[in-house]
This record gives structure tokens, sequence and C-alpha cells, in this order.
């Protein structure tokens, strides 16, 4: 039950990012834990103020992209938990990292990173151990 609870608030953080819904997005992350967020090619971002910044500026910004979440897995740790999955962006695939807590007894987002993949590891499924 926990696993599909964290699973849909995933869902959520990239419906909201889709559908360009700042309300939405802004109702995931946390409000009283610690957060932060590492856009592909940015600084590390913490604090609240500045992550929801940095989300308004790209859905209010020109092209923002559309993003499919693919490969979801969730991992529980008590009342955290992280999912790890592949974005798949017009421009190509990242992988990305979501870290949640149980705030006011729901979860909440509390970090986000996304990253690219290196083509060597972009056919390489996930029980292939090759590491370079």
């Amino acid at each position: 039950m926990q696993r599909e609870a964290v699973l849909a608030v995933n869902a959520e953080f990239y419906r909201a990012f889709n559908e360009c819904d700042f309300d939405g997005l802004e109702k995931v992350w946390a409000a009283q834990s610690p957060v932060a967020c590492i856009h592909p090619g940015w600084p590390v971002l913490r604090g609240r103020d500045r992550v929801l910044a940095s989300w308004r500026s790209i859905l209010d910004g020109p092209g923002s992209p559309t993003v499919q979440c693919r490969n979801a897995e969730v991992a529980i740790l008590g009342d955290a938990a992280f999912v790890t999955c592949e974005e798949l962006l017009p421009s190509g695939k990242l992988v990305a990292t979501n870290i949640f807590v149980v705030e006011d007894a729901a979860w909440r987002l509390v970090h986000h990173q996304a990253g690219g993949v290196s083509p060597s590891f972009e056919t390489q499924s996930d029980d292939e151990e090759t590491l370079h």
C-alpha cells in the first residue's frame, strides 16, 4: 500500500509538470521538510522557495518539455522513500531520483535530481553490471 501511494505521488509530480500545473506541482513538494532539486545542468537548488521558483520558471518558459516517466521503481525506508526512473523527453532520455518523506500523513517530495545517460548505457538493461 505504501509503495502504491509513493508511486501515485510520483505520477502526480510528472502529471503536474506535463500539464504546466504549478499549483499541483507545489502541492507535491514538502512544505515543512528541507527540499532540494538538481535540474540537468543546473547547480543545486536548496529550499522550497528556490526549488518552486525554478519549477515556475520552467513551466512558464517557452517550450516546457513533456516528460514521460518510465520504469519507476520505489524503495521504502520507514517514513522516507525514493523512486528511480527514466524520463523520456523529445530530446532524449534522462535518469531521475525522486525522494519522498511522510509529512502530515502524506508522501511529499523533498528531492528531485535528473541527469543525462551516457550513450554507452542507453541500451543496457538493469541487470547488466558493466561499469566504465
